[in-house]
């Protein structure tokens, strides 16, 4: 079958590309197919099927998993009856009949390699999800959940196919599962796996609206001590991969007999120059009202102080994000190097007590 030579329905069959064995009304109806026919062919005892609306199968077994995964993409990136203007090349799917639509959810999760997610394309069963735009009127049908948003994210795309992103994708799962041990599987696996960040994750969690159920908030807990863990083990990497001197880890740092000043990630005495990473945004995501949000408020002012404390008692901060330390890790080891040496054009720092903490 070729796009130049339109064949009868009769000549349609099975090839090795999924893009020719799963068609929409639309795509048929170029190869000069029309919607009488197709529907012939899928009479009982017929050469195709019509697993969707609109979505056929030019074959009669089984579907396999990346033929439903095709056929739900189809079924929900149909032209909407409004005759909308097609959108740019970059944003939407390889394949013109997706429209805006994308893989998310547990399917999508899959797709991105996650272990804690159930194989979508080795298996024939299970629910798909799929992300489209609120405005849109079609309706969950069989093994397709359809998932509205006012703003559908830019689509990664795998196998040909457009995926939402992983902070996304896994959003939507969570909104679907009632299993803490299940929700708390796929968020570890998020951050250890190095998908994505912990700030990123909440903020998604945020606008799904999840953050409060019950099996979701101790899985969130959990995800910010594995965040916090992981950043620590690259800010361990970077100080010995790039030959830093050797820092006091984790101390607290304290005017003599006077306050507290602060716990530092890491610190080096001599230059008095210290390093912390900030691993508290993702809590800003979780702040539900008036109150809280400004309990953080009242938290960030106060991280701030200290900061400005130390750096007026001649203490160089640096300040460090966990995503900073994964995508430009030498980056930020110059950057700490450059305090280190610049320790020597500055005024002596004044004495603080370091305490292990």
């Amino acid at each position: 079958m070729t796009q130049n030579t339109p064949p009868s329905p009769c000549h349609l069959r099975i090839t090795s590309d999924i893009r020719q064995r799963v068609l929409s009304a639309a795509q048929l109806k170029a190869y000069g197919v029309s919607p009488a026919q197709a529907g012939e062919q899928c009479r009982t005892g017929g050469p195709w099927q019509q697993p969707l609306p609109g979505v056929f199968v030019l074959h009669p077994g089984p579907l396999s998993g990346r033929e439903r995964l095709r056929s739900a993409l189809l079924y929900a990136g149909r032209p909407p009856a409004t005759g909308r203007r097609a959108l740019p090349a970059q944003t939407r799917g390889t394949d013109a009949g997706y429209g805006e639509a994308m893989i998310t959810g547990l399917a999508a999760l899959s797709l991105y390699g996650f272990a804690a997610a159930p194989p979508a394309v080795s298996t024939d069963r299970g629910r798909i999800d799929v992300l489209v735009p609120r405005i849109r009127r079609l309706r969950s049908v069989r093994y397709v959940r359809l998932v509205r948003t006012p703003e559908p994210p830019r689509p990664e795309q795998l196998d040909g196919m457009p995926v939402a992103p992983v902070a996304r994708a896994l959003a939507d799962a969570v909104a679907g599962l009632a299993d803490a041990h299940a929700v708390r599987r796929l968020l570890t696996e998020a951050v250890r796996g190095g998908h994505c960040e912990p700030a990123v994750v909440v903020g998604e969690l945020n606008r799904a609206k999840v953050l409060d159920r019950p099996q979701v908030v101790n899985a969130v807990d959990s995800l910010l001590a594995e965040g916090r863990a992981l950043a620590e083990e690259r800010l361990y990497d970077m100080v010995r991969t790039y030959e830093l001197p050797e820092p006091l880890w984790n101390v607290d740092l304290r005017l003599p007999g006077g306050p507290h000043l602060g716990a530092v990630d890491a610190y080096w005495p001599e230059e008095s120059v210290a390093v912390e990473l900030d691993t508290r945004a993702p809590r800003h995501s979780r702040l539900d009202d008036d109150r809280r949000q400004e309990e953080h408020e009242a938290e960030w002012s106060a991280y701030a102080a200290r900061r400005e404390h130390l750096e007026r008692l001649g203490v160089t901060v640096v300040h460090l994000t966990p995503k900073k330390l994964r995508d430009t890790r030498e980056q930020q080891a110059a950057v700490v190097r450059t305090a280190l040496m610049a320790s020597a054009d500055r005024e002596p720092a004044a004495y603080v007590m370091i305490l292990p903490r």
